[in-house]
């Protein structure tokens, strides 16, 4: 189990759920936050969040403006991935 949380892939994994439930959690305390009328979470934080691994929780979580970016992020994260484990393999 430590050598695979030291590993690049494991750091990835742990990175990658991390920033998911963080950006799903931020998605969600967002929404709550338009039901009250209170001050919102910026767009650019909600982007952020999804641009550095936190897509696939940002879809979970996603309001209905963000149908078309957060997957255009996701894609794009996808084939970087992909691209990625195939030049360290």
């Amino acid at each position: 189990m430590k050598d695979f949380l030291i590993s690049y892939r494991g750091a990835a994994l742990l990175w990658l759920a991390a920033v998911n439930v963080l950006t799903f959690w931020i998605f969600g305390l967002d929404k709550s936050k338009a039901r009250r009328r209170a001050r919102r979470i910026p767009e650019r934080t909600l982007f952020t969040l999804a641009a550095v691994g936190g897509s696939a929780g940002a879809l979970a979580g996603m309001r209905v403006s963000f149908r078309i970016g957060i997957p255009l992020i996701l894609a794009a994260q996808l084939l970087a991935g992909a691209g990625l484990l195939y030049i360290l393999r």
